[in-house]
């Protein structure tokens, strides 16, 4: 069951801030929290993990209290630099080029702008890369 009330209301609107630059850039309920995708490929997952829960990020990014999870997409040169830098950063439990940050109080959205920039890019047909300039 979805539960969006679980990610906080300045996250969602901080991504949706920036999703929305983004062309055709859609905003889906997930199976937890909210994601955001180019015809229908997720580029960022937005969610709360909780420690002790048997979830994959749970345990990837070895949670000792309730954290909100962003999960994105990298380009490979890209890929091992962010899953290598440690907190807030880690490799997410699935996919070969999922990196997953953790969205502490001081998050550097001018960062995860350009990260997610960089996610969507991954995914998005060239054509619309090509509307990012």
């Amino acid at each position: 069951m979805n539960d969006r009330a679980d990610v906080p209301d300045r996250v969602l609107d901080e991504v949706r801030a920036i999703c929305a630059a983004l062309p055709e850039a859609t905003e889906q309920a997930a199976w937890v929290g909210m994601r955001w995708s180019i015809r229908n490929r997720s580029f960022v997952h937005v969610f709360t993990a909780h420690p002790g829960e048997t979830g994959a990020y749970s345990r990837a990014a070895e949670l000792t209290e309730p954290t909100v999870i962003m999960t994105f997409r990298a380009q490979p040169e890209e890929f091992d630099a962010l899953a290598g830098a440690g907190e807030p950063f880690f490799r997410a439990a699935w996919g070969k080029d999922v990196v997953g940050l953790k969205v502490l109080p001081d998050v550097d959205w001018d960062e995860v702008r350009e990260l997610l920039t960089e996610s969507y890019r991954v995914l998005a047909p060239a054509k619309l890369v090509k509307l990012l300039g």
